[in-house]
């Protein structure tokens, strides 16, 4: 068995015990980098290993980068090897924000040509509300080895999304709130609004009142009706560091509208340089 895209806790807890699987933690907080880490210290799934946004799942911020830019393939790879996850692996990746986090490490293992990892629909928090076991003992883990076939083809950089716009050849879509898409709220980032023609579907449009994605179906409809005619592989997602974007990219592979790419430095990368231009409202 293999997935690609999401898988539920009855699934996963039929498979606890299975050799072939690894589960990674990957809750944080954007206003307290600590909130992930002692949150997996005080319970969490078990045999999962905890993955650190900032630590393990982005590479140092420069002048010219945003806030999450994306890690060193390299040390990521040696990083799973430690986590005793290999390339035939089945990885579960969660957290307790929908998919937020998760989704990161779940677009990051498909840029190393990993294609056997899933983010598990509901998090923990769907997890516990079914009583499944959490534990705080920490899991005894193997080191393998983990070879990276990188897909430079995943992300685009800010020139080429300028340059797709501008040829009107992508599907720019932001997947930041209302607020601070039009520019009315901006709690993390400098400058407020968006990138021109940016549509906007937040992420948390992906979920149903559980904190469940919705159907395949469903999400086909809605984003299909968003993209227009543009083939999905030509939509372009986007958000404040290149993080949450990740969660629209798996609602659409889940949808099956597949090759959806990611503006991997976002929001806080283009306003790293002023000649870009920005719009509000």
């Amino acid at each position: 068995m293999t997935c690609t895209t999401l898988v539920s806790a009855a699934t996963l807890q039929q498979n606890l015990d299975n050799p072939g699987w690894a589960i990674v933690d990957c809750r944080f907080s954007l206003a307290d980098a600590e909130a992930g880490p002692y949150a997996y210290r005080h319970g969490h799934l078990p045999d999962a290993r905890y993955a650190d946004l900032n630590k393990d799942l982005s590479s140092a911020i420069t002048d010219y980068t945003g806030r999450h830019p994306l890690p060193g393939f390299r040390q990521l790879a040696q990083k799973l090897g430690t986590w005793g996850i290999s390339n035939t692996t089945q990885v579960v990746a969660y957290d307790d924000a929908g998919g937020a986090f998760a989704g990161r490490l779940w677009w990051l293992l498909r840029c190393l040509g990993h294609e056997h990892v899933a983010v598990l629909d509901g998090g923990i928090k769907y997890w516990k509300k079914l009583e499944l076991p959490v534990t705080t003992t920490l899991p005894a883990i193997k080191p393998v080895t983990f070879r990276p076939y990188v897909n430079t083809t995943s992300w685009l950089n800010a020139l080429q999304v300028q340059k797709g716009l501008a040829q009107r050849s992508i599907c720019l879509i932001d997947a930041r709130t209302p607020e601070r898409y039009r520019g009315e709220q901006e709690p993390i980032d400098p400058v407020a609004g968006h990138i021109p023609c940016a549509l906007n579907r937040p992420f948390q449009l992906n979920l149903d009142k559980s904190g469940l994605f919705l159907s395949a179906s469903q999400l086909r409809n809605q984003f299909s009706q968003l993209i227009g005619d543009t083939p999905p592989e030509q939509a372009v997602h986007t958000c404040g560091s290149g993080v949450t974007a990740c969660h629209n990219v798996l609602a659409m592979e889940h949808a099956g509208l597949t090759g959806s790419k990611l503006y991997a430095g976002s929001w806080s990368e283009w306003i790293r340089n002023k000649n870009r231009p920005v719009a509000q409202g």
